[in-house]
């Protein structure tokens, strides 16, 4: 991956102007990868003297309330105060972390586009961004947000303006977009900034056991009733596909994150290429989708569900019942494999 130097001097110029105030906006369903670029490019920016207030749509998982500053986002769906909305209106640039349409926003959005005059930057490694950016850092060849913001950081300042909180919260990121250094575009680059940010004093097997060993009782069992009663597996063994309804996450005392890397789990069986995850809210369904080597779920995601996000990793809705949703999965697969995507 290699950034632009015309947009990094486009940035460093945006960026010149003392005392301005900026907002970070992240996705719906906020991430390790969201959170931790949106904390560390908002303290990179207040040490320039900026005023920064990060904003995601909704709460992000609980297994991330540790991280230091997390308690300073403002959650918009939950903020009764008004300070996202007074902090979007006057706002001199809006800076869009780990989504690549401000639609993605989705109670967020309105108010976003209602500012038509502050800078829209994006910084995002996700395929086929829309248009609607003033600078955009788009790059899908970056194995996380968190990288790439430590490569812009890199190459506006030296990795010597990283602090240990920085590094920290850029590391939750890149571990839990990769899958634990498991998925695309591990590249030498990558390690190299991994090693700088363990020379900044932090703790791996902490973090670790920070994100990956903080789950509730209710999640665990969770876990297991999903493979053990939602999981079919179709075509032959190489599909997978769970879901789950409102009231069966109530039954678990389902919270935000508590199903995140289910979708992940049907991949570790032999044979299997692709796996899909359907979870219920009150307007849509949630499909979140995952894969093997050369299937790409991307296309999957943008011909049958109106999504997108990765190769290997990509997500859309369905607005139809469940028992619908499946059927349509079902049908799609198979016409993904007739025209030879499945392998």
């Amino acid at each position: 991956m290699k950034i632009s130097q015309a947009h990094i001097e486009q940035l460093r110029n945006l960026l010149a102007r003392p005392a301005q105030r900026f907002v970070i906006v992240s996705h719906t369903n906020p991430d390790g990868d969201a959170v931790g670029s949106s904390l560390a490019w908002a303290e990179i920016l207040r040490g320039m003297g900026h005023a920064v207030t990060c904003i995601v749509p909704n709460k992000y998982p609980y297994f991330l309330d540790w991280m230091e500053g997390i308690d300073e986002i403002v959650i918009f769906k939950t903020d009764t105060e008004g300070r996202a909305v007074r902090a979007i209106e006057e706002a001199d640039a809006i800076f869009c972390l780990d989504f690549n349409a401000v639609s993605r926003l989705e109670i967020l959005s309105d108010t976003i586009e209602a500012n038509t005059t502050a800078r829209r930057v994006l910084i995002d490694h996700h395929l086929s961004p829309d248009g609607h950016f003033d600078l955009s850092f788009s790059y899908p060849d970056s194995s996380s947000t968190c990288f790439l913001v430590y490569s812009i950081i890199e190459a506006l300042f030296g990795t010597d303006a990283i602090t240990r909180q920085m590094a920290e919260a850029l590391y939750v990121g890149i571990m839990t977009d990769t899958g634990n250094f498991a998925y695309s575009f591990l590249t030498p680059e990558l390690f190299r900034a991994v090693a700088v940010l363990v020379e900044k004093g932090i703790s791996i097997p902490e973090i670790h056991n920070n994100v990956y060993n903080a789950y509730t009782e209710g999640r665990a069992r969770l876990f297991g009733y999903v493979i053990n009663r939602k999981m079919e597996i179709i075509q032959d063994g190489t599909v997978a596909y769970m879901s789950l309804m409102e009231n069966e996450m109530r039954r678990f005392q389902f919270q935000q994150g508590d199903s995140e890397g289910f979708v992940n789990y049907a991949l570790t069986i032999k044979k299997m290429k692709m796996s899909a995850m359907f979870l219920a809210h009150r307007k849509f369904i949630r499909v979140s989708l995952r894969s093997r080597g050369d299937v790409d779920v991307n296309l999957f995601a943008r011909k049958y569900f109106n999504g997108g996000g990765h190769k290997n990793a990509a997500g859309g809705k369905s607005f139809v019942s469940m028992e619908e949703t499946i059927a349509h999965y079902i049908r799609s697969v198979k016409e993904f494999a007739e025209e030879g995507h499945l392998g």
